[in-house]
């Protein structure tokens, strides 16, 4: 699922997105609450079936209902059963690839503004615009367009484009769209595709002036900040500190899966995370139609950070060749960096795989039957560094692998970013979701990612705490 539009209207949030590759079928879903915060408020979701994809949701002074699409073409929609009316051809934009993102507003001036994506999700990515006098069109594009973009450019930012416009509660206004930390030589990027947020000055009968995304801009005021807001779950730059200490409770919000885990995969018990290893591999295997291809065991939390530190105390004792637990960096099933825990020739090992890759190493003696420390650092913006070291004793660290972020940046992978977490696997060994009887269980405990710094120039990084520093420097 990707480009959900959120809304707000009379009181209640709208979520409007579709699933990709499901044709024939009601793959649009429409997500309505009064409360945002609280999962039990929110609706099942009205399904519709659109041509196209990027819906956008908009209510027109007359109350009717639109969703504009891939295209660029606007259709009628009913809340409550999710029908659509024709399709009406809206704009064919300036003649970039891919006119998609569409997001329509009308202003005091009469006239309805159509923002909408261009250029593709790589380098010519930019923001255009056009508007009408009638919702329908004829629609005349500005003058000067695109609106916003990266692209030709030397700047660290690139792939700037798929915005949207809103209003803070002063009345300025505000854009949000997506970039990447990458510099021109779009190689390195391995949090994918972020939001970026802009200011945006719009006068009456004006266009939209917005500003250009750089790492260091001036705009409106922001609220101060304040952690006396609704619901629960850590915020989105808060370290994550987590020792599975209360039994039976529930994974922390942050922490996600790649494809739907197996019923009874997870749970915190009095020694920690208990991860069900699994048939499936990080890579697939065993792959095929086996309903085990689709249930990884496997979570993780989002790199948010240029510069981290992500480790976990790991308590396994494989009894049999190619029983894996371990931590990873992953894009996909195609791209990702592990190091496990494995049985190899009957001796306790590490295994170091990077996108297949791979390297192996002893388990030193003095180890075995202790947990084990693993840890995955980024020191520099471009590369991966895998370690090791028993639990509690920081001077028994070794690197065992290193491994550049271009492996997790696009290519055979996506544009959404990379995960850190940990796996369990039996590398294929059994059938259907059953690794063999006796398979022991991994346990994870001290949980821990700690953001360092964000890049916001090829030279330049933010300390977490706060204050720009020089590569290399302590802050």
């Amino acid at each position: 699922m990707f480009a959900a539009t959120i809304r707000h209207h009379e009181g209640v949030f709208y979520v409007i997105c579709e699933y990709l590759n499901v044709p024939g079928k009601s793959s649009g879903v429409l997500f309505t609450t009064t409360n945002p915060f609280d999962d039990a408020c929110w609706s099942n979701p009205v399904t519709f079936t659109p041509n196209k994809i990027d819906p956008d949701l908009f209510w027109d002074s007359d109350g009717k209902v639109y969703t504009a699409t891939q295209g660029i073409q606007l259709q009628e929609l009913n809340l409550t059963t999710g029908a659509l009316g024709p399709a009406i051809p809206l704009w064919n934009g300036t003649g970039g690839v891919w006119p998609e993102g569409p997001h329509i507003y009308k202003r005091p001036d009469g006239y309805y503004y159509l923002m909408i994506a261009e250029g593709g999700t790589a380098e010519d990515h930019a923001i255009t615009i056009a508007r009408s006098k009638s919702l329908t069109g004829p629609y005349t594009p500005h003058p000067r367009n695109p609106i916003l973009t990266n692209r030709g450019s030397q700047e660290y930012f690139q792939t700037v484009g798929h915005g949207d416009l809103f209003q803070d509660p002063r009345g300025n206004w505000w854009g949000m769209a997506l970039a990447t930390r990458s510099g021109p030589a779009y190689k390195s990027y391995p949090m994918g595709r972020e939001a970026v947020l802009f200011p945006v000055a719009w006068k009456d009968g004006d266009w939209p002036v917005l500003q250009p995304v750089r790492g260091e801009m001036e705009g409106w005021p922001l609220p101060a900040p304040t952690r006396d807001v609704p619901g629960d779950g850590p915020f989105n730059g808060d370290p994550d500190v987590y020792d599975f200490k209360e039994v039976g409770g529930a994974l922390p919000r942050n922490l996600v899966h790649w494809r739907v885990p197996r019923e009874g995969a997870f749970a915190v018990t009095r020694k920690g995370l208990k991860v069900v290893l699994g048939r499936s591999s990080l890579s697939g295997v065993p792959g095929g139609s086996e309903p085990a291809a689709k249930a990884v065991s496997f979570v993780a939390r989002r790199q948010t950070h240029s510069l981290f530190r992500f480790n976990v105390d790991l308590e396994f004792a494989p009894r049999a060749e190619g029983q894996e637990a371990g931590v990873t960096a992953f894009l996909t099933q195609a791209a990702n960096i592990q190091l496990g825990v494995v049985l190899v020739g009957g001796e306790l090992s590490f295994r170091f795989n990077a996108s297949g890759k791979i390297t192996t190493s002893a388990v030193p003696k003095k180890w075995v039957g202790e947990k084990v420390r693993l840890e995955i650092e980024m020191t520099t913006p471009s590369e991966y560094t895998f370690a090791a070291s028993r639990a509690g004793d920081e001077k028994s660290r070794v690197v065992l692998g290193k491994a550049s972020a271009e492996l997790l940046s696009g290519g055979s992978g996506s544009f959404v970013g990379t995960l850190l977490g940990v796996y369990a696997t039996c590398n294929g060994a059994g059938s259907g979701l059953d690794c063999p009887k006796g398979t022991p269980d991994a346990y994870f405990g001290r949980w821990r990612y700690t953001g360092i710094a964000q890049y916001i120039s090829e030279t330049e990084k933010v300390a977490e705490k706060g204050g720009k520093s020089k590569p290399g420097s302590d802050r």
